[in-house]
């Protein structure tokens, strides 16, 4: 990025919540309340994936990766957003700006990524039983992953790189964090270049992840209508009925920002919807994919029954 194109302006306002006082400390609290959950519920999920050998399988490695991404993805903005919160002037100068939303966008898009590999991981395990060891093996799983976090810091890169703006006095994002549209729509100079690279972008991170999630679960739904037991059906429509709807909010939230035409002004529907990716599926992720699983209760019960010379010894 051409740091010159940008002498005009060297820092920029935030207005997130600046322009409705009387909502800072309800803002405040639920957002602390909700990057507290977001640490404890992936930090565990985190640490029990790795404490229990019974949980070392794909769908857990993938699991632990999600669950890294989203401590990572509620870290890039949800602690700025609580300083500025009650901060009478939240700038940041456009080397911080910058480096938020890269780093955001990142994990972001991995995290697109890597929930239609989830998907996948789930189709091969259900359609495909007698062959999933051999399909899902650790190289596999371990390329698909990398392939994921690879495929996003490309992407990002050149659509960052790509940015060649003019700014001409106007400062204010109305936005709780640093955002690529916000950013935008400061601009002087024409954007219809960025605002393409930004569909283009969309369209492989957002609208065909989402359809081959999609797709994925059909398949799924199909295979589980062959299972005899009645129980069972249920029990299967309902763990991927929840699955399906944190994925939607997210990638719903993400695909109405930004595969729609873009304004030159910045509504406050647009940060509000944000806040549906940016920290509510974060939130959301480890309770609707593992806390409520079997296995992972067993795990935290084994956790709980340990002596604590046992945990002191494992700690070190």
């Amino acid at each position: 990025m051409d740091m010159d194109n940008a002498t005009a302006v060297t820092e920029f306002l935030l207005i997130g919540i600046s322009n409705y006082p009387e909502w800072r400390v309800t803002f405040f609290i639920l957002v602390l309340l909700t990057y507290i959950s977001t640490l404890l519920g992936n930090g565990l999920i985190i640490f029990l994936i790795h404490f229990d050998p019974h949980l070392h399988t794909p769908m857990y490695f993938f699991l632990s990766n999600l669950s890294f991404l989203d401590l990572c993805y509620g870290t890039a903005s949800m602690p700025q957003v609580l300083v500025h919160c009650f901060s009478t002037h939240p700038y940041l100068s456009y080397s911080q700006c910058v480096t938020q939303m890269s780093v955001s966008l990142v994990l972001a898009t991995a995290e697109c990524l890597l929930l239609a590999v989830m998907a996948y991981d789930r189709v091969v395990a259900i359609n495909n039983p007698l062959r999933y060891s051999m399909v899902m093996n650790a190289p596999m799983c371990a390329w698909l992953a990398a392939t994921s976090w690879g495929a996003s810091l490309v992407l990002i890169t050149v659509l960052i790189l790509s940015l060649r703006l003019n700014f001409c006095g106007a400062n204010v994002i109305n936005h709780f964090a640093c955002e690529i549209l916000s950013l935008l729509k400061l601009a002087c100079s024409d954007t219809s270049i960025n605002e393409l690279m930004i569909l283009i972008t969309g369209i492989f991170t957002l609208l065909l992840p989402f359809g081959f999630v999609l797709f994925s679960y059909v398949r799924i739904a199909a295979a589980v209508l062959r299972i005899r037991s009645a129980q069972g059906r249920l029990k299967a429509f309902a763990t991927c009925g929840s699955h399906l709807t944190v994925v939607t909010i997210f990638y719903g939230a993400a695909i109405s920002m930004y595969m729609k035409p873009q304004s030159k002004s910045s509504s406050d529907q647009d940060k509000f919807v944000s806040v549906f990716y940016g920290a509510l599926t974060p939130m959301l992720n480890p309770l609707i994919y593992s806390l409520r699983n079997k296995d992972v209760i067993g795990a935290m019960r084994k956790v709980m029954v340990k002596s604590p010379p046992s945990l002191l010894k494992l700690l070190k």
